[in-house]
């Protein structure tokens, strides 16, 4: 049995989470500075909040489906593998 092993090094993690920080960060920056009433900032702070939501979401979901691929097309290779050996014990 091959032993797991972690599919990001923790630089790449660590550069995922100070992109994301940078980014919210001069978002808020921009927001801050901008000549816009209360409520505007909010809306776009919430659109921001969505779209953040939504891309992880979506990351998720492909990369949970790519694994169950694998995974749905092991199953089948060792079903066929027993199913064969077992014809032939038959026969």
């Amino acid at each position: 049995m091959q032993k797991h092993r972690r599919r990001n090094t923790p630089a790449f993690t660590i550069l995922a989470y100070f992109t994301l920080v940078a980014g919210v960060f001069l978002f808020c920056i921009g927001l801050y500075n901008a000549d816009m009433e209360l409520n505007e900032k909010g809306y776009y702070i919430a659109v921001m909040l969505l779209v953040a939501v939504g891309s992880i979401l979506t990351q998720k979901v492909v990369r949970d489906n790519a694994e169950d691929d694998d995974i749905i097309a092991d199953q089948d290779i060792q079903l066929k593998l027993k199913l064969d050996s077992t014809k032939k014990e038959n026969l």
